[in-house]
């Protein structure tokens, strides 16, 4: 999988674009999808078909096929909803297809997806920060501290995030939390269980086997769950 550069006039949409093809002679990879509070735009280039993925909430350990081709293209908070123009309430581990993104030309995004996604979101307006803030303040603080700082009710906090990315503000940070030991420098678990914002190790420990199916130190050993045929 190979990442595009996400040129400015995107980044305030776009997180990141991955072009990812399985060479059919190297037989059949394993290869994990990890937990993500994003919301992804994929599609499968061999046969045109677009389709928007909820946030994932437990690692997938699957074997690619040969020879299939896809772009991914990870969403920033909140934007997704706002480019649906739809609510994302229960899309959390779901995929819904879309066969026509208005402004969107499925061809050139195949292609050249930079280009395709400029040209289709040259005429959005400005999607609201609001969420995006709650995102950022999310790593570093609590719930409560959260909503507090963005002056609204914890409630009204909730909503906003099931809404706009299909899971509450506190499976939100558990997602952001594991992404961040997995994202870690080598180093002492109890420091990365301190950096990520973990009460302790074995609190690190507990949630990690809780979204990726193994302790930390076997999934950095390679001793993971057996992957399986990808049906997506």
């Amino acid at each position: 999988m190979g990442s595009l550069v996400v040129p400015p006039a995107l980044l305030r949409w776009v997180a990141g674009i991955d072009v990812a093809t399985a060479d059919a002679s190297a037989g059949t990879p394993a290869a994990v999808d990890v937990p993500d509070h994003a919301t992804t735009l994929l599609l499968r280039t061999d046969k045109r078909e677009l389709v928007v993925m909820g946030p994932r909430t437990r690692a997938a350990y699957h074997l690619a096929t040969p020879g299939r081709s896809c772009v991914r293209v990870r969403m920033r908070p909140g934007r997704a909803q706002a480019l649906l123009g739809r609510s994302l309430h229960g899309l959390a581990d779901g995929v819904l297809p879309l066969p026509d993104l208005p402004g969107l030309d499925v061809d050139q995004l195949a292609t050249d997806p930079v280009t395709a996604l400029e040209e289709a979101l040259a005429d959005h307006p400005e999607p609201s920060e609001r969420l995006e803030e709650a995102a950022r303040l999310l790593a570093d603080t609590t719930v409560t501290e959260t909503a507090t700082r963005l002056h609204i009710s914890e409630r009204r906090l909730h909503a906003l995030f099931t809404d706009a990315t299909g899971l509450s503000p506190k499976h939100f940070a558990r997602i952001n939390r594991v992404r961040t030991v997995l994202a870690a420098d080598a180093g002492p678990w109890a420091d990365i269980a301190t950096t990520a914002g973990y009460y302790d190790q074995s609190h690190m420990t507990a949630e990690f086997r809780r979204f990726m199916g193994v302790p930390p130190a076997a999934f950095t050993a390679g001793r993971r769950p057996a992957a399986t045929p990808c049906t997506a």
